[in-house]
């Protein structure tokens, strides 16, 4: 009887899903296009049921497709696992380690780590995606993803990296032509510069101050001539003198310290941001990615202690 699946199936499959093309994926497996075609042909013959869906522009899976790849992800895993608590102890971290940041932070912050990370681990191969929407919890393309705000899902490991409060803020020839806001109501009379980011609700801050009985929050619906789904765009034009900017911390404390960028209402604090890496239970006895976490949170408090 003829195998349905080969064991060398299931990371070609993994990696022309994650590629999104047969010639991306050729690029990846350092193959043809048309051998990543025949290969594709053969597990879809052995199968017995198409996988992918093909047209000129775009590749996608057939259900068929994505129970193969949740099940081939899943079997992948289970085996680099076993491989590293067999020998945990004894051998460093090698094998892919899939990696998810969003846009800004990970190219300021997460890309650089990567590069000392490899550099001092070179058995581990790192792929890095980039993207302004954080990929669903459920979502098993990343062993490890980068957020802000610690997941309401119990189904993950959320482990805290780093503090990192939202701050207001603005560029001192703003404040000086538009005047300073007093309180948070004072920001419905200036441009604010709107980020439309990830689920949060868009166009309205909301400040809080004080602790217990005197503990108060304030809601506030902003308005304003400039609005973008990049947060490095966002700063740049409160660089420019645009308007008042909500930010991390980590993405504007150098512009702060300079000074062309002014705290706006300090003694009010906004929904923190704080950084966490996120992963499945089922990963957290992975000793590549128990690596990983581990060293992005030595570099990241090392940065905050030198901020």
């Amino acid at each position: 009887m003829q195998d349905t699946v080969l064991p060398a199936d299931l990371r070609f499959f993994s990696v022309l899903a994650m590629a999104g093309s047969l010639s991306a994926a050729a690029r990846e497996l350092g193959l043809t296009t048309a051998a990543v075609s025949k290969h594709l042909a053969q597990m879809e013959s052995r199968a017995g049921v198409p996988l992918v869906n093909r047209t000129t522009r775009r590749m996608t899976l057939t259900p068929e497709g994505e129970l193969y790849l949740e099940h081939a992800r899943r079997i992948l895993d289970e085996i680099d696992e076993l491989s590293e608590l067999l020998g945990s102890s004894k051998r460093r971290p090698e094998g892919l380690l899939r990696v998810n940041a969003t846009l800004g932070f990970g190219r300021s912050h997460v890309a650089p780590v990567i590069s000392k990370f490899v550099s001092e681990y070179p058995q581990v191969s790192v792929q890095l995606q980039l993207s302004v929407m954080p990929p669903p919890l459920t979502d098993d393309s990343f062993d490890v993803c980068i957020r802000f705000g610690e997941p309401p899902d119990t189904r993950v490991v959320a482990r805290r990296l780093a503090a990192n409060a939202r701050l207001l803020c603005a560029a001192p020839g703003y404040l000086m032509k538009r005047g300073t806001p007093v309180t948070p109501h004072d920001l419905a009379r200036h441009n604010c510069v709107g980020i439309r980011q990830g689920d949060e609700a868009y166009g309205v801050w909301r400040l809080s101050t004080g602790t217990g009985a005197a503990h108060k929050t304030e809601t506030v619906k902003i308005r304003g001539n400039l609005t973008t789904n990049d947060g490095e765009i966002a700063v740049k034009w409160a660089l420019d003198g645009h308007g008042i900017l909500m930010r991390a911390e980590w993405d504007i404390r150098p512009y702060l310290d300079d000074g062309r960028l002014v705290q706006v209402l300090p003694g009010w604090q906004t929904p923190n941001a704080d950084i966490f890496a996120v992963y499945s239970q089922r990963h957290q006895m992975s000793n590549r990615i128990r690596s990983f976490v581990d060293f992005i949170a030595r570099e990241l408090a090392d940065i905050s202690s030198r901020g």
